[in-house]
Protein backbone atom coordinates (compact mmCIF):
# COMPACT_ATOMS: atom_id res chain seq x y z
CA UNK A 1 0.00 0.00 0.00
CA UNK A 2 1.22 3.39 -1.09
CA UNK A 3 2.36 6.19 1.96
CA UNK A 4 -0.65 8.08 2.86
CA UNK A 5 -1.40 11.16 4.60
CA UNK A 6 -3.78 11.10 7.94
CA UNK A 7 -6.71 12.08 6.73
CA UNK A 8 -6.32 9.72 3.61
CA UNK A 9 -6.34 6.73 6.65
CA UNK A 10 -8.99 8.32 8.49
CA UNK A 11 -10.79 8.80 5.57
CA UNK A 12 -10.60 5.51 3.61
CA UNK A 13 -11.82 3.48 7.19
CA UNK A 14 -15.28 4.97 7.18
CA UNK A 15 -15.76 4.99 2.96
CA UNK A 16 -19.41 2.71 3.05
CA UNK A 17 -19.41 3.05 -0.78
CA UNK A 18 -17.16 4.88 -3.18
CA UNK A 19 -19.41 7.10 -5.30
CA UNK A 20 -19.05 8.37 -9.25
CA UNK A 21 -16.93 11.78 -9.76
CA UNK A 22 -14.81 11.83 -6.34
CA UNK A 23 -17.28 11.51 -4.33
CA UNK A 24 -17.55 8.65 -1.05
CA UNK A 25 -20.58 7.79 1.32
CA UNK A 26 -19.24 8.20 4.85
CA UNK A 27 -19.91 6.61 8.10
CA UNK A 28 -20.49 9.49 10.51
CA UNK A 29 -19.28 8.24 14.35
CA UNK A 30 -20.42 11.28 16.46
CA UNK A 31 -23.19 13.83 15.30
CA UNK A 32 -23.64 16.97 17.54
CA UNK A 33 -26.29 19.20 17.40
CA UNK A 34 -27.35 22.67 18.43
CA UNK A 35 -30.36 25.01 18.69
CA UNK A 36 -29.82 26.95 15.82
CA UNK A 37 -29.01 24.85 12.73
CA UNK A 38 -31.33 21.88 13.63
CA UNK A 39 -34.94 22.56 13.64
CA UNK A 40 -34.78 22.14 9.65
CA UNK A 41 -33.66 19.22 9.68
CA UNK A 42 -36.04 17.40 12.52
CA UNK A 43 -39.01 19.39 10.48
CA UNK A 44 -37.53 17.40 7.32
CA UNK A 45 -37.67 13.59 9.00
CA UNK A 46 -41.41 14.30 10.23
CA UNK A 47 -42.72 15.26 6.81
CA UNK A 48 -40.62 12.40 5.82
CA UNK A 49 -41.92 10.12 8.15
CA UNK A 50 -38.73 8.85 9.23
CA UNK A 51 -36.43 7.86 12.12
CA UNK A 52 -33.32 8.12 13.84
CA UNK A 53 -31.03 5.38 13.24
CA UNK A 54 -28.93 5.01 15.41
CA UNK A 55 -29.86 7.72 18.26
CA UNK A 56 -27.04 6.44 20.79
CA UNK A 57 -24.49 8.40 18.85
CA UNK A 58 -26.53 11.94 18.52
CA UNK A 59 -25.16 14.68 21.18
CA UNK A 60 -27.03 18.01 21.24
CA UNK A 61 -26.71 21.36 23.88
CA UNK A 62 -28.69 24.49 23.68
CA UNK A 63 -25.51 27.43 22.62
CA UNK A 64 -26.45 29.76 20.32
CA UNK A 65 -29.86 31.10 21.26
CA UNK A 66 -28.69 30.85 24.75
CA UNK A 67 -28.31 34.17 27.60
CA UNK A 68 -25.17 34.14 28.68
CA UNK A 69 -25.86 36.82 32.11
CA UNK A 70 -26.19 34.92 35.26
CA UNK A 71 -29.19 33.59 36.54
CA UNK A 72 -30.69 33.25 32.79
CA UNK A 73 -33.66 30.93 31.94
CA UNK A 74 -34.84 29.66 28.32
CA UNK A 75 -37.30 32.46 28.89
CA UNK A 76 -34.60 34.67 29.48
CA UNK A 77 -33.88 35.52 25.43
CA UNK A 78 -36.62 36.26 22.44
CA UNK A 79 -34.59 33.36 20.62
CA UNK A 80 -33.87 30.48 23.39
CA UNK A 81 -37.71 30.85 24.13
CA UNK A 82 -37.92 29.88 20.67
CA UNK A 83 -35.40 27.16 20.05
CA UNK A 84 -34.88 25.29 23.62
CA UNK A 85 -38.04 24.02 24.11
CA UNK A 86 -37.87 22.49 20.25
CA UNK A 87 -34.48 21.34 20.59
CA UNK A 88 -35.55 19.33 23.78
CA UNK A 89 -38.96 18.15 22.02
CA UNK A 90 -36.97 16.85 19.12
CA UNK A 91 -34.33 14.92 21.34
CA UNK A 92 -37.15 13.51 23.26
CA UNK A 93 -39.22 12.23 20.49
CA UNK A 94 -35.92 10.44 19.39
CA UNK A 95 -34.31 9.07 22.16
CA UNK A 96 -31.24 11.64 21.93
CA UNK A 97 -29.02 12.50 24.49
CA UNK A 98 -29.48 16.08 24.93
CA UNK A 99 -27.19 18.25 27.99
CA UNK A 100 -30.08 21.02 28.80
CA UNK A 101 -29.20 23.95 30.70
CA UNK A 102 -29.30 22.70 33.96
CA UNK A 103 -27.33 19.73 32.99
CA UNK A 104 -23.32 19.93 34.33
CA UNK A 105 -22.32 18.85 30.96
CA UNK A 106 -24.43 21.89 29.11
CA UNK A 107 -22.22 23.76 26.87
CA UNK A 108 -20.92 24.71 23.66
CA UNK A 109 -20.65 21.84 21.52
CA UNK A 110 -17.43 21.69 20.14
CA UNK A 111 -15.95 22.29 23.89
CA UNK A 112 -18.24 19.69 25.62
CA UNK A 113 -17.75 17.17 23.05
CA UNK A 114 -13.90 17.10 23.92
CA UNK A 115 -14.32 17.41 27.32
CA UNK A 116 -16.50 14.46 27.93
CA UNK A 117 -14.50 12.29 25.54
CA UNK A 118 -16.93 11.97 22.78
CA UNK A 119 -14.35 13.48 20.52
CA UNK A 120 -12.02 10.33 20.45
CA UNK A 121 -9.23 10.13 17.81
CA UNK A 122 -9.71 8.69 14.27
CA UNK A 123 -13.17 9.40 14.47
CA UNK A 124 -15.59 11.18 12.02
CA UNK A 125 -17.40 14.46 13.77
CA UNK A 126 -19.85 16.18 12.22
CA UNK A 127 -22.67 19.19 13.13
CA UNK A 128 -24.36 21.81 11.46
CA UNK A 129 -21.83 24.67 12.20
CA UNK A 130 -18.60 24.90 10.27
CA UNK A 131 -16.49 25.43 13.57
CA UNK A 132 -16.50 21.48 14.10
CA UNK A 133 -13.48 21.05 12.85
CA UNK A 134 -12.30 22.13 16.18
CA UNK A 135 -12.35 18.41 17.18
CA UNK A 136 -9.51 18.00 15.09
CA UNK A 137 -7.67 19.25 17.69
CA UNK A 138 -7.64 15.55 19.39
CA UNK A 139 -7.28 13.60 15.67
CA UNK A 140 -10.89 13.18 14.63
CA UNK A 141 -11.80 14.22 10.97
CA UNK A 142 -14.87 16.63 11.90
CA UNK A 143 -16.35 19.31 10.05
CA UNK A 144 -19.46 21.72 9.46
CA UNK A 145 -22.70 20.42 7.61
CA UNK A 146 -25.69 21.96 6.03
CA UNK A 147 -29.62 21.25 8.05
CA UNK A 148 -30.14 19.00 5.32
CA UNK A 149 -27.23 17.20 5.51
CA UNK A 150 -27.90 17.02 9.52
CA UNK A 151 -31.58 15.45 8.42
CA UNK A 152 -29.58 12.81 6.35
CA UNK A 153 -26.96 11.94 8.99
CA UNK A 154 -30.08 11.10 11.52
CA UNK A 155 -31.38 9.58 9.29
CA UNK A 156 -28.69 7.18 8.16
CA UNK A 157 -25.91 7.42 10.16
CA UNK A 158 -23.84 8.46 6.52
CA UNK A 159 -22.79 11.22 4.46
CA UNK A 160 -21.89 11.79 0.99
CA UNK A 161 -18.84 13.68 0.55
CA UNK A 162 -16.43 14.91 -1.84
CA UNK A 163 -12.32 13.59 -1.42
CA UNK A 164 -10.97 16.96 -0.29
CA UNK A 165 -7.49 17.58 -1.32
CA UNK A 166 -4.49 18.04 1.20
CA UNK A 167 -2.76 20.70 2.66
CA UNK A 168 -0.02 20.19 5.22
CA UNK A 169 0.77 23.31 7.60
CA UNK A 170 4.09 23.01 9.73
CA UNK A 171 4.90 25.59 12.19
CA UNK A 172 8.31 25.42 13.89
CA UNK A 173 10.13 28.00 15.78
CA UNK A 174 8.55 28.72 19.46
CA UNK A 175 5.91 31.43 20.49
CA UNK A 176 7.50 34.73 22.68
CA UNK A 177 6.21 35.14 25.98
CA UNK A 178 2.37 35.82 26.09
CA UNK A 179 2.34 35.03 22.44
CA UNK A 180 -0.44 32.79 21.81
CA UNK A 181 -1.92 29.91 19.87
CA UNK A 182 -4.81 32.22 18.06
CA UNK A 183 -2.09 34.94 17.56
CA UNK A 184 0.11 32.06 15.48
CA UNK A 185 -3.03 30.80 13.56
CA UNK A 186 -4.70 34.73 12.40
CA UNK A 187 -1.20 35.20 11.64
CA UNK A 188 -1.15 31.94 9.50
CA UNK A 189 -4.69 33.37 7.57
CA UNK A 190 -3.34 37.06 6.89
CA UNK A 191 -0.20 35.07 5.51
CA UNK A 192 -1.73 32.85 2.99
CA UNK A 193 -5.33 34.07 2.56
CA UNK A 194 -8.86 33.19 3.48
CA UNK A 195 -8.89 30.78 0.76
CA UNK A 196 -5.68 29.33 1.19
CA UNK A 197 -7.50 25.96 1.77
CA UNK A 198 -10.48 25.64 -0.54
CA UNK A 199 -10.86 22.34 -1.53
CA UNK A 200 -8.46 20.61 1.35
CA UNK A 201 -8.46 19.34 4.47
CA UNK A 202 -5.59 20.66 6.46
CA UNK A 203 -2.78 18.43 8.93
CA UNK A 204 -1.36 21.04 11.34
CA UNK A 205 2.22 19.57 11.66
CA UNK A 206 5.70 20.27 13.43
CA UNK A 207 7.38 20.30 16.27
CA UNK A 208 5.78 23.46 17.57
CA UNK A 209 2.45 21.81 17.60
CA UNK A 210 3.84 18.66 19.69
CA UNK A 211 4.66 21.10 22.23
CA UNK A 212 1.27 22.78 22.03
CA UNK A 213 -1.15 21.64 24.66
CA UNK A 214 -4.64 19.64 23.43
CA UNK A 215 -6.57 22.68 24.07
CA UNK A 216 -4.45 25.30 21.84
CA UNK A 217 -4.52 22.74 19.22
CA UNK A 218 -7.77 23.11 19.35
CA UNK A 219 -7.84 26.74 18.86
CA UNK A 220 -5.65 26.37 15.59
CA UNK A 221 -7.92 23.60 14.03
CA UNK A 222 -11.25 25.87 15.11
CA UNK A 223 -9.86 28.53 12.39
CA UNK A 224 -9.00 25.89 9.45
CA UNK A 225 -12.42 27.28 8.14
CA UNK A 226 -10.96 30.93 7.98
CA UNK A 227 -8.35 29.35 5.89
CA UNK A 228 -11.52 28.13 3.45
CA UNK A 229 -10.80 24.48 4.95
CA UNK A 230 -13.80 22.48 6.27
CA UNK A 231 -11.45 20.09 7.95
CA UNK A 232 -8.07 21.01 10.47
CA UNK A 233 -6.80 18.47 12.27
CA UNK A 234 -3.33 17.44 14.46
CA UNK A 235 -1.62 13.63 15.00
CA UNK A 236 -2.65 12.00 18.20
CA UNK A 237 0.09 11.80 20.27
CA UNK A 238 1.08 11.76 24.10
CA UNK A 239 -0.43 15.01 24.27
CA UNK A 240 -3.71 13.94 23.13
CA UNK A 241 -3.76 10.75 25.43
CA UNK A 242 -2.99 12.39 28.07
CA UNK A 243 -6.24 14.47 27.72
CA UNK A 244 -8.49 11.72 26.80
CA UNK A 245 -7.80 9.48 29.51
CA UNK A 246 -10.73 9.19 32.26
CA UNK A 247 -12.57 11.23 30.24
CA UNK A 248 -16.83 10.16 30.92
CA UNK A 249 -16.96 8.82 27.54
CA UNK A 250 -13.83 7.82 26.45
CA UNK A 251 -12.88 4.16 26.85
CA UNK A 252 -11.33 2.93 29.98
CA UNK A 253 -8.72 0.36 31.65
CA UNK A 254 -7.43 -2.05 28.96
CA UNK A 255 -10.02 -0.61 26.22
CA UNK A 256 -8.30 2.88 26.68
CA UNK A 257 -4.74 1.23 26.03
CA UNK A 258 -6.47 -0.72 23.15
CA UNK A 259 -7.09 2.19 21.70
CA UNK A 260 -4.29 4.20 21.97
CA UNK A 261 -2.54 1.27 20.09
CA UNK A 262 -4.38 1.80 17.15
CA UNK A 263 -4.54 6.03 18.41
CA UNK A 264 -0.11 5.99 17.72
CA UNK A 265 -0.75 4.76 14.09
CA UNK A 266 -2.95 7.94 12.74
CA UNK A 267 0.22 9.50 11.63
CA UNK A 268 0.78 10.88 8.64
CA UNK A 269 3.45 8.13 6.64
CA UNK A 270 6.73 9.88 5.88
CA UNK A 271 6.67 10.05 1.96
CA UNK A 272 2.68 11.02 1.89
CA UNK A 273 2.14 13.45 -0.89
CA UNK A 274 0.15 16.84 0.13
CA UNK A 275 -1.17 18.87 -2.99
CA UNK A 276 -0.02 21.72 -0.67
CA UNK A 277 2.79 22.39 1.96
CA UNK A 278 3.09 25.68 3.37
CA UNK A 279 5.27 26.34 6.53
CA UNK A 280 5.21 29.09 9.08
CA UNK A 281 8.03 30.40 11.82
CA UNK A 282 6.82 30.78 14.77
CA UNK A 283 9.32 32.77 15.95
CA UNK A 284 8.56 36.12 14.71
CA UNK A 285 5.08 36.29 15.36
CA UNK A 286 3.75 39.24 17.50
CA UNK A 287 0.19 39.32 19.25
CA UNK A 288 -2.32 39.47 16.23
CA UNK A 289 -5.23 42.15 15.84
CA UNK A 290 -8.06 42.42 12.95
CA UNK A 291 -8.23 45.54 11.44
CA UNK A 292 -11.00 44.87 8.71
CA UNK A 293 -13.65 42.25 8.07
CA UNK A 294 -12.23 38.59 7.28
CA UNK A 295 -9.80 37.10 10.11
CA UNK A 296 -6.84 37.11 6.65
CA UNK A 297 -7.53 41.31 8.04
CA UNK A 298 -4.81 40.14 10.39
CA UNK A 299 -1.24 42.34 11.62
CA UNK A 300 0.80 43.03 14.38
CA UNK A 301 -0.91 44.55 17.07
CA UNK A 302 1.90 47.53 16.88
CA UNK A 303 1.57 47.18 13.03
CA UNK A 304 -0.19 49.05 10.53
CA UNK A 305 -3.69 49.20 8.88
CA UNK A 306 -2.64 48.68 5.51
CA UNK A 307 -3.29 50.80 2.40
CA UNK A 308 -5.33 49.53 -0.55
CA UNK A 309 -3.16 51.45 -2.63
CA UNK A 310 -0.85 48.82 -2.55
CA UNK A 311 -3.12 45.59 -2.55
CA UNK A 312 -1.99 43.23 -4.87
CA UNK A 313 -4.89 43.56 -7.31
CA UNK A 314 -8.34 45.39 -7.66
CA UNK A 315 -10.55 42.81 -6.03
CA UNK A 316 -8.15 43.34 -2.64
CA UNK A 317 -8.01 46.98 -2.91
CA UNK A 318 -11.92 47.01 -3.27
CA UNK A 319 -12.14 44.55 -0.21
CA UNK A 320 -9.61 46.36 1.79
CA UNK A 321 -11.60 50.01 1.25
CA UNK A 322 -15.05 48.54 2.47
CA UNK A 323 -13.37 46.53 4.82
CA UNK A 324 -11.78 50.24 6.47
CA UNK A 325 -14.90 51.85 5.87
CA UNK A 326 -17.12 49.87 8.13
CA UNK A 327 -14.19 49.25 10.81
CA UNK A 328 -13.70 52.68 10.94
CA UNK A 329 -9.76 53.36 10.87
CA UNK A 330 -7.58 54.48 7.98
CA UNK A 331 -4.69 53.10 6.00
CA UNK A 332 -1.37 53.62 8.03
CA UNK A 333 -3.17 53.81 11.54
CA UNK A 334 -1.25 52.00 14.23
CA UNK A 335 -4.47 49.62 15.85
CA UNK A 336 -2.05 49.85 19.82
CA UNK A 337 -3.75 52.04 21.59
CA UNK A 338 -7.48 52.63 19.44
CA UNK A 339 -10.64 52.76 22.04
CA UNK A 340 -12.98 50.18 22.50
CA UNK A 341 -16.95 49.68 23.93
CA UNK A 342 -16.93 46.09 24.41
CA UNK A 343 -14.45 42.80 25.04
CA UNK A 344 -15.73 39.53 24.75
CA UNK A 345 -13.69 36.55 25.77
CA UNK A 346 -15.20 33.30 25.30
CA UNK A 347 -16.55 31.02 22.48
CA UNK A 348 -15.88 27.53 20.78
CA UNK A 349 -12.12 29.36 19.98
CA UNK A 350 -11.36 30.66 23.16
CA UNK A 351 -13.56 29.74 25.73
CA UNK A 352 -11.70 26.80 27.57
CA UNK A 353 -10.15 26.59 30.91
CA UNK A 354 -6.17 27.42 29.31
CA UNK A 355 -8.12 30.47 28.00
CA UNK A 356 -9.68 32.13 30.64
CA UNK A 357 -6.50 31.45 32.91
CA UNK A 358 -4.25 33.50 29.92
CA UNK A 359 -6.79 36.20 30.51
CA UNK A 360 -6.83 36.10 33.88
CA UNK A 361 -2.70 36.77 34.30
CA UNK A 362 -3.13 39.91 32.67
CA UNK A 363 -5.71 41.49 34.18
CA UNK A 364 -5.26 40.65 38.05
CA UNK A 365 -4.89 44.35 39.90
CA UNK A 366 -6.27 45.77 37.12
CA UNK A 367 -9.91 47.72 36.70
CA UNK A 368 -11.91 47.69 33.73
CA UNK A 369 -12.56 51.82 32.85
CA UNK A 370 -16.52 52.71 33.30
CA UNK A 371 -17.14 52.96 29.37
CA UNK A 372 -16.14 49.72 28.38
CA UNK A 373 -18.35 46.59 28.97
CA UNK A 374 -16.14 43.23 29.56
CA UNK A 375 -17.33 39.87 29.21
CA UNK A 376 -15.71 36.27 30.46
CA UNK A 377 -17.97 33.73 29.00
CA UNK A 378 -17.05 29.71 29.69
CA UNK A 379 -17.38 28.15 26.65
CA UNK A 380 -19.12 24.92 29.18
CA UNK A 381 -20.50 24.56 32.35
CA UNK A 382 -17.61 22.08 33.31
CA UNK A 383 -15.13 25.28 32.63
CA UNK A 384 -17.15 27.44 34.50
CA UNK A 385 -16.81 25.05 37.68
CA UNK A 386 -13.04 24.36 36.88
CA UNK A 387 -12.64 28.14 36.68
CA UNK A 388 -14.23 28.71 40.10
CA UNK A 389 -12.23 26.75 41.68
CA UNK A 390 -9.24 28.38 40.70
CA UNK A 391 -10.26 31.37 42.11
CA UNK A 392 -10.65 32.65 38.16
CA UNK A 393 -14.16 34.28 38.60
CA UNK A 394 -13.22 36.26 41.13
CA UNK A 395 -9.89 37.77 39.12
CA UNK A 396 -11.92 38.58 36.44
CA UNK A 397 -15.20 39.94 38.62
CA UNK A 398 -12.42 41.99 41.08
CA UNK A 399 -11.25 43.90 37.76
CA UNK A 400 -14.92 44.60 36.53
CA UNK A 401 -15.67 41.31 34.29
CA UNK A 402 -18.93 40.55 34.12
CA UNK A 403 -18.43 36.32 34.84
CA UNK A 404 -21.44 34.74 32.64
CA UNK A 405 -22.77 31.23 32.00
CA UNK A 406 -21.83 28.93 29.56
CA UNK A 407 -22.59 29.31 25.67
CA UNK A 408 -21.67 31.18 22.30
CA UNK A 409 -22.53 34.48 23.80
CA UNK A 410 -21.43 37.40 21.65
CA UNK A 411 -19.45 35.01 18.71
CA UNK A 412 -22.48 35.23 16.77
CA UNK A 413 -24.11 38.13 18.29
CA UNK A 414 -26.82 36.50 20.57
CA UNK A 415 -26.74 35.46 23.62
CA UNK A 416 -29.01 38.38 25.64
CA UNK A 417 -26.53 40.72 24.58
CA UNK A 418 -26.51 43.63 22.28
CA UNK A 419 -23.86 46.10 21.30
CA UNK A 420 -25.34 48.95 19.43
CA UNK A 421 -23.83 50.07 15.80
CA UNK A 422 -20.39 51.27 16.09
CA UNK A 423 -19.59 49.86 18.98
CA UNK A 424 -16.25 48.36 18.81
CA UNK A 425 -15.55 45.29 20.30
CA UNK A 426 -12.12 43.27 20.68
CA UNK A 427 -13.46 39.60 20.87
CA UNK A 428 -11.63 36.05 21.39
CA UNK A 429 -14.13 34.94 18.89
CA UNK A 430 -13.49 33.35 14.97
CA UNK A 431 -15.13 35.47 13.01
CA UNK A 432 -14.92 39.22 12.17
CA UNK A 433 -17.51 39.78 9.50
CA UNK A 434 -20.07 42.56 8.58
CA UNK A 435 -22.52 42.55 11.18
CA UNK A 436 -21.14 39.81 13.10
CA UNK A 437 -21.83 40.54 16.74
CA UNK A 438 -24.88 42.81 15.58
CA UNK A 439 -25.89 45.86 13.21
CA UNK A 440 -22.29 48.26 12.87
CA UNK A 441 -20.74 46.59 14.86
CA UNK A 442 -17.18 46.76 14.71
CA UNK A 443 -15.25 43.66 15.52
CA UNK A 444 -11.30 43.01 16.07
CA UNK A 445 -10.24 39.55 17.00
CA UNK A 446 -7.39 38.96 19.29
CA UNK A 447 -5.83 36.49 21.55
CA UNK A 448 -7.89 35.68 25.29
CA UNK A 449 -4.22 37.98 26.70
CA UNK A 450 -4.98 40.84 24.09
CA UNK A 451 -8.47 41.09 25.08
CA UNK A 452 -8.23 41.07 28.28
CA UNK A 453 -5.61 43.65 29.06
CA UNK A 454 -7.04 45.63 26.14
CA UNK A 455 -10.58 45.84 28.64
CA UNK A 456 -8.73 47.09 31.72
CA UNK A 457 -6.60 49.82 29.51
CA UNK A 458 -9.88 50.78 27.70
CA UNK A 459 -7.94 50.41 24.34
CA UNK A 460 -6.20 47.76 22.25
CA UNK A 461 -2.92 46.76 24.04
CA UNK A 462 0.49 44.83 23.34
CA UNK A 463 0.25 41.99 25.96
CA UNK A 464 4.49 41.69 25.23
CA UNK A 465 4.39 45.07 28.03
CA UNK A 466 3.12 42.95 30.62
CA UNK A 467 5.79 41.47 32.93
Amino acid sequence: MSERALVEKIWSDHVIVELDEGLDLLYVDRHYVHDVTSPGAFTTLADRQLGVLAPELTFGSPEHSVTILPGRTEESNRLSEQFVPLMRRNFAEHGLTLFDLDSRDHGIVHVIGPELGLTLPGTTIVCGDSHTCTNGGLGALGFGVGTTEVAHVLATQSLVQSRPSLMRITFTGALAPRVSPKDLILHTIARLGANAGSGHAIEFAGPLIERLGAEARMTICNLAVELGAKIGLVAPDDVTFEYLEHRRFAPRGGRFDDAVEYWRELRSDPAAHFECEEHVDADSVAPQVTWGTSPAHTIAVDGSVPDPDGAPDDVTRSQWQQAIGYIGVAPGQRLEGLPVDWVFVGSCTNGRLSDLREAAAVVEGARVPPRVRALVVPGSASVRRAAEAEGLDRVFTAAGFEWGEAGCGLCPGLGGVHLAPGDRCVSTSNRNFVGRQGAGVRTHLASPATAALTAVRGCIADVREVP
